[in-house]
């Protein structure tokens, strides 16, 4: 009899991810180094300067009038339609869905999950840093500015630092600091760096980012990137506790059931033939509306009146059946 259990699509995905990784053992986890620190604190400095240029309304903010007052978008009207296409890159829903699909292949390629739970780590760090400083700024738009050369400041806006460059620059990014070699890394650092460049100057072009959004998203998301190694612990415990989960409950899928004790008769005495004594048992339970004492059977019976035998014994009876010596004759 058969008695092996046909698997699942996700035990066969499990079971991919407990093989051997395949990526190469010379590429590690990226550490938070010196230098990684240096660059966040120089991030950091040039973050809060962008934001203090324009709290004090600046010749940043009177830039980014005279670059909406230019009109991008009808300077080079003719590539209106490709920018509206390529500022996608930077739109968070189609980018995190691209990426995902990639890492998810580089998972099941390298058999650990932990690709995708640094895509998340790292969307997760994006949107609680850049929404809070869009929600806390409140810096209208462009489309929306209501007094010529003010910073539109606190006025309820949520386009500063912009969105679509700080996300074009982590999402992107994340492909080079996930990269399997040094080439790659290169390679990929570089096309990211152009892919955000671009979102950020379409904004630009659309009218619907200030220079300075532009150029705040940028760094926000640079520092993003470069605070990612700090996660790096709680992605691997996470790993970890995915996996004792999985083990868990594929351990508990493949224990046995209990099976419940299923009560058997006991067998029935065979009836034995009626023995001598077996009248003398029956009578001593037998039911009150029989008579007591042994039975006999008809033959054994002597038939009798309320008075007596029908026929009393006579000695000079013979019973039935038994042939009589010949009477003697009278008379002589």
């Amino acid at each position: 009899m058969r008695t092996e259990r046909n698997l699942t699509r996700l035990d066969r995905v499990f079971a991919r991810l407990d093989r051997e990784p395949e990526r190469p053992a010379h590429i590690d986890v990226p550490r938070m180094s010196r230098h990684r620190v240096a660059l966040i604190a120089g991030g950091l400095a040039f973050y809060l300067a962008i934001v203090w240029l324009v709290v004090d309304t600046s010749w940043l903010v009177r830039l980014d009038w005279q670059v909406m007052f230019f009109r991008p978008y009808q300077q080079w009207a003719e590539i209106h339609w490709f920018v509206d296409y390529y500022v996608v890159l930077g739109q968070r829903g189609p980018t995190a869905v691209m990426v995902a699909a990639w890492l998810g292949w580089r998972s099941w390629r390298q058999h650990t999950l932990r690709p995708l739970l640094t895509l998340g780590a790292v969307l997760l760090l994006l949107n609680i840093t850049v929404g809070a400083a869009k929600l806390g700024m409140g810096r209208l738009g462009p489309h929306y500015a209501t007094t010529i050369g003010a910073n539109e400041m606190g006025l309820g806006g949520d386009i500063f630092p912009s969105g679509h460059t700080a996300n074009a620059v982590v999402t992107w990014g994340i492909l080079a600091y996930l990269a399997s070699t040094p080439r790659a890394r290169r390679w990929l650092s570089a096309v990211s760096a152009v892919t955000s460049l671009g979102v950020g100057l379409a904004t630009v072009y659309l009218g619907t980012h200030w220079l300075s959004d532009v150029i705040l998203g940028w760094v926000a998301g640079l520092l993003v990137l470069l605070a990612l190694p700090w996660c790096e612990p709680l992605i691997a415990r996470t790993e970890t506790a995915i996996f004792d989960l999985r083990d868990r409950w594929r351990t508990r899928r493949s224990a046995p059931a209990a099976v419940k004790p299923v009560e058997v008769p006991m067998p029935l005495k065979p009836r034995t033939p009626a023995t001598q004594s077996e009248p003398a048992a029956r009578s001593a339970r037998a039911p009150a509306y029989l008579a007591p004492g042994p039975h006999t059977t008809r033959s054994e019976r002597t038939p009798v009146t309320p008075v007596g035998p029908r026929r009393p014994p006579h000695p000079d009876r013979v019973a039935r059946g038994t042939t009589s010596a010949a009477r003697p004759l009278t008379g002589g």
